[in-house]
């Protein structure tokens, strides 16, 4: 089927605001670190970023192997446990994500988070059995902006690059996106549309969009 589309959502900050949560979860293992981040700073490296760059990046120095992986699951907790009673999705995004799957549309989620954080959202907003793709760091070698999550994806829903539009709200998320070759709307959740590469739309949320609306892309 040429006319086949497939749909594919970053997680953080497109399925569900957790930037600020992120940011707290943060805060709290900098700060046990006797670190104080400012909010210019956060922007800059941390929204869209991996952990690894993060925690290189603030603690000046570069954390890698074992020592990565303890750093990474004590922060990744600490926002699980934050997070955890405030789970909701972005406004129209579930209803957004049926009416795909009433036109018979294929769906994903390709997530640079780890995949503790992917099933305690997908599974609190029931979103599991309506992926035909679920992938999360764990899944893959190379980090956004290289394409490899989203050429992965494509590969496990059976359609090409061309046939996919992606869902993205961060300066990395959406040029791996524009790397694979799929077209890319910007969730202007975490940036404004001046600070992404050039999407082939913009939302501030779901409740206006729909499944003609994403087939016009094409």
């Amino acid at each position: 089927m040429e006319n086949t589309i497939a749909v594919l959502f970053d997680m953080d900050g497109v399925i569900c605001h957790t930037n600020p949560y992120h940011s707290q979860a943060f805060r709290q293992f900098f700060s046990k670190r006797d670190l104080s981040p400012t909010d210019e700073e956060f922007a800059q490296h941390m929204f869209g970023k991996s952990n690894s760059y993060i925690l290189s990046h603030f603690l000046q120095r570069e954390v890698v192997g074992e020592e990565f992986k303890q750093l990474e699951d004590e922060k990744e907790s600490l926002f699980r446990t934050i997070y955890e009673p405030y789970i909701e999705p972005i406004g129209g995004l579930l209803e957004f994500v049926s009416e795909l799957k009433a036109h018979g549309v294929k769906t994903g989620v390709a997530t640079s988070a780890p995949y503790a954080n992917l099933e305690l959202i997908i599974d609190k907003l029931a979103l599991r059995e309506k992926m035909e793709s679920i992938l999360a760091s764990e899944n893959v070698s190379k980090h956004k902006p290289d394409p490899e999550v989203y050429l992965t994806s494509a590969a496990n829903l059976g359609v090409a690059p061309e046939q996919c539009v992606v869902f993205e709200d961060s300066y990395s998320g959406v040029s791996a996106a524009i790397n694979a070759g799929m077209k890319v709307v910007g969730v202007l959740t975490s940036h404004r549309r001046e600070e992404l590469p050039p999407c082939d739309l913009y939302i501030e949320n779901y409740k206006d969009l729909s499944f003609e609306k994403v087939r016009g892309l094409f």
